[in-house]
């Protein structure tokens, strides 16, 4: 229950930081939005080490992955004109990757109990 918690509160921060991070990029608002990738992408890193011994571990590592290449593809429209915002298909295909495993592992793998 405590772990819930925790995992809870830091949720709830980072959302906050992953709003603030899209929305100035919506805006263009480029030393706040790069500025607003580093808690966010510590906050989701923290929520993955926190779940490390949950089968949550995999849908929060699919999340940070998935924070990685937004991030990326924010700084590449920021910053360039464009032309390597294909290489954020690795971390995005990484998330997908955990998103998998999560289901695999809780859908199929455990017994479910009716």
């Amino acid at each position: 229950m405590e772990l819930e918690k925790r995992i809870k509160r830091h949720e709830n921060l980072h959302i906050v930081f992953w709003l603030i991070k899209d929305s100035c990029w919506m805006l263009e608002f480029r030393c706040l939005g790069i500025a607003m990738v580093i808690p966010t992408l510590i906050i989701a890193g923290t929520i993955a080490y926190i779940s490390r011994k949950t089968d949550d571990l995999y849908i929060n590592l699919s999340i940070f992955f998935w924070i990685s290449a937004n991030s990326y593809w924010m700084f590449i429209e920021f910053f360039t004109t464009g032309e390597y915002k294909f290489l954020a298909v690795y971390p995005f295909a990484l998330g997908f990757v955990f998103v998998g495993l999560y289901y695999y592992i809780t859908l199929i793998t455990k017994p479910r109990s009716i």
